[in-house]
């Protein structure tokens, strides 16, 4: 959410972008999972995906992701099944480990969650029980409904190796989210691929580099954009998540050094520049990185900035 703006206004700035998205080209759109957060308003993707898909034709909508260990298995399964049954051959069902808040709000969300890797394992486990129909008790079947012809894309997001050989044992789609970890390096990938086992969705490994854009017309703008990022990213890390300040006077804002040491630790995080300067840096980095396919997130200080940059990203790169 922008400083001073309701979750009201986020929510439809979000349909905003995801339509705009459809109508540039975009391949797809991922919203997230966050609790007890007064800067996020996203805590029910699958309920935001309904209206995404409505107000779209084209594009994939998807959850990046649903933080599985807070839910049931089974209900993920069902929420998903009724998206893909209004939304044929359109969703994706992205899936993490982390508990997208804190702790105690975790276990509250889900009081059988005991943060256990072989927990979440067998959650996954289950859920492909669920949506191939094969789940029983010994009192019988045990169906996710609605049924339907297909079923969900499922993705496995991941900033480190462990993630990723997860996503490889069970023959899904690998998001890498550099985003969140600048640090995550191309054997993320590299180990995806080594140990990954074809299904019948992935036939083939397919990976994704998600990475934070911004995109400006000129080169001064695109770094005022990118100061923007900087230092909010940096109030973030000081437990600060709202009460920012305007745009103008973060732009006026000087660093410490500690901070710029952040800034600087950070910068793995974000591409930014002109339309050309970011075409050149994201293809270095799927090439590098060995990636099918680049997601953008773009944390602006502003709804006409976000737009924009996503307009001048759609131009660099030719989508239709």
């Amino acid at each position: 959410m922008q400083h001073g703006k309701t979750a009201q206004q986020a929510l439809q700035e979000t349909i905003a972008t995801a339509k705009l998205a459809d109508r540039l080209g975009y391949h797809r759109f991922w919203v997230s999972e966050h609790h007890n957060s007064t800067f996020i308003a996203g805590s029910a993707p699958e309920l935001l995906m309904v209206k995404l898909a409505d107000e779209t034709s084209r594009i994939r909508i998807g959850s990046g992701g649903v933080m599985l260990p807070n839910h049931s298995a089974l209900k993920v399964a069902e929420n998903f099944r009724m998206l893909e049954a209004l939304f044929p051959g359109r969703i994706d069902l992205g899936m993490g480990r982390a508990p997208g808040t804190d702790r105690i709000t975790s276990s509250i969300l889900n009081p059988s969650n005991n943060f256990n890797e072989d927990s979440y394992l067998q959650q996954l486990e289950h859920l492909q029980h669920f949506f191939s129909d094969s789940a029983a008790t010994s009192y019988g079947p045990l169906l996710a409904v609605p049924q339907a012809t297909t079923i969900p894309e499922q993705w496995i997001l991941s900033s480190s190796g462990g993630s990723s050989r997860i996503a490889a044992r069970f023959g899904m789609g690998l998001a890498v989210a550099r985003f969140i970890n600048g640090f995550a390096q191309p054997d993320v990938v590299e180990t995806y691929r080594k140990y990954f086992k074809p299904s019948e969705q992935f036939p083939q490994p397919v990976a994704v580099l998600a990475i934070s854009v911004v995109c400006g017309e000129t080169e001064e703008k695109a770094k005022e954009m990118r100061k923007f990022v900087d230092y909010i990213l940096v109030q973030f890390e000081q437990g600060k998540f709202d009460h920012f300040g305007s745009y103008e006077s973060i732009q006026q804002y000087q660093f410490t050094p500690h901070e710029l040491e952040r800034v600087r630790n950070n910068s793995g995080r974000l591409v930014s520049g002109t339309k050309e300067q970011v075409h050149e840096q994201l293809t270095t980095l799927a090439v590098g990185f060995g990636v099918d396919e680049i997601i953008v997130s773009c944390m602006a200080g502003n709804s006409a900035d976000r737009r924009r940059s996503f307009e001048l990203l759609a131009e660099a790169f030719g989508l239709e």
